[in-house]
């Protein structure tokens, strides 16, 4: 892989423009234009003026939905679409067909990952034998295979006696138990956030608390057993308030928030499209506001996209039958610009904490989020800050288009991603 020399760009957003070489997969030189910038005659260049430098981004939550439904993602499409939303590793979650809850399935997800080599793909293992929430899957055996992060998402470990344990043979393996915080019992039917709105609607609430209560009680088992709690997809202001309080008790416990939680409230409802359907539903307008709040104070520590594609006679039925989820890989970063960037909450620093570094240090990937300095991997993504561009799910990377975000202009834009100093992604397209 010939040297490759990044021209012109601000590393955070920070200072004068700044010229990066890339050689064998790490950063080489940084330099000055005006003092000779970090020049190498025989280098690519790639141009990259007014572009913000970060550390490439790091999605804790992904659905690749291979094995199993094919026809929705496949890893190889799934890569793609992280490498053009800017990330250079996703964590693919567990609920595949089969159910990725042994050693064999993470390897094929693993693997698969490997052979399409547009970012790295780690493999989130089961907590429970087929998510059935009865018996503990293969923790030790998917830990050795190289598993970091376990998580039955898509369902809740209800059972407080085995999520005890997982987190105690979590503490073992040094892994981390990532927990989807429903109290099932509280969900029956559940079709919105319950409220007012779903109310008028005719819709079964949510409640917020079904996902507080769950959240509360693995802390305090975390806390009990010093073990890494995970909570995924949080979405309430009420979950928020018991992250603050668990933290200040020193559990060691991380959380997420996916771009649509930040931005979209449950107001979208009023036209029953399926499309703006997930779980957790999206909230109100103040709990939206207080993610932003606890993402920007480190209560909650990353953004995750939650990724979730499916099928068109999956969306494109009544709101009853219709899967939950939503696709974020593409519009992730624009959405943290959007809710984050241009309301003065996070500056790109921020933007590099709550998308690259913290996930990266959540999973244990030593060679992700990494500082842009000399010497270290070159992970990286050029961002256009003052770009504005409408979103075409058809024109996505997936090879399905449930966006919620259809027809938004949305800041920000993703100019070029390098996985170990190669382009995976370059204007809105995957290199040949």
């Amino acid at each position: 892989m010939s040297p490759l020399l990044i021209r012109g760009v601000r590393p955070y957003g920070e200072g004068d423009p700044v010229d990066v070489l890339v050689r064998d997969g790490v950063i080489a030189a940084i330099g000055s234009p005006e003092d000779g910038g970090a020049e190498d005659g025989g280098a690519e260049v790639l141009d990259g003026s007014g572009a913000v430098l970060l550390p490439g981004f790091v999605d804790l939550h992904t659905h690749l939905r291979e094995p199993g439904r094919e026809d929705t993602e496949t890893i190889a499409t799934g890569s793609a679409a992280a490498a053009l939303g800017g990330y250079t590793a996703v964590f693919a979650m567990a609920n595949t067909d089969p159910v990725a809850d042994n050693a064999v399935v993470v390897e094929h997800v693993r693997r698969r990952g490997q052979e399409v080599g547009l970012v790295d793909v780690h493999p989130v293992g089961a907590v429970t034998v087929g998510l059935g929430g009865s018996k503990l899957a293969e923790l030790g055996t998917m830990a050795k295979a190289g598993v970091r992060v376990f998580s039955d998402d898509g369902v809740c470990v209800h059972d407080p006696l085995l999520m005890r344990r997982a987190l105690e043979y979590s503490k073992a393996l040094d892994v981390v138990i990532a927990q989807h915080a429903e109290e099932p019992k509280l969900t029956v039917g559940a079709q919105a956030h319950e409220g007012e709105r779903a109310s008028r609607l005719g819709l079964a609430g949510w409640p917020a608390a079904a996902e507080e209560s769950i959240v509360a009680r693995d802390c305090l088992l975390a806390l009990h057993a010093d073990a890494r709690l995970h909570v995924c997809h949080v979405s309430t202001a009420g979950t928020a308030d018991v992250l603050r309080w668990a933290k200040a008790r020193g559990t060691r416990v991380s959380a997420e928030v996916t771009p649509h939680h930040l931005l979209l409230t449950d107001e979208r409802l009023a036209t029953y499209d399926p499309v703006n359907k997930v779980n957790p539903p999206l909230r109100t307008e103040d709990d939206a506001l207080a993610l932003r709040r606890a993402l920007a104070e480190g209560v909650i520590d990353c953004v995750a996209t939650d990724h979730a594609p499916h099928a068109v006679q999956d969306k494109d039925c009544e709101w009853s039958a219709a899967r939950p989820g939503m696709l974020g890989l593409q519009t992730a970063l624009s959405v943290v610009v959007a809710t984050m960037v241009e309301t003065g909450l996070l500056d790109w620093r921020g933007v590099a904490r709550v998308l690259s570094e913290r996930p990266a240090e959540i999973a244990g990937l030593a060679d992700q989020g990494r500082p842009i300095a000399v010497g270290e991997p070159a992970n990286l993504v050029l961002v256009d800050p003052d770009a504005r561009w409408t979103v075409r799910g058809a024109d996505f990377a997936s090879i399905a288009a449930n966006t919620p975000f259809e027809g938004m202009e949305l800041p920000g834009a993703v100019v070029a991603t390098l996985l170990r100093g190669r382009v995976t992604a370059r204007t809105g397209r995957i290199p040949a």
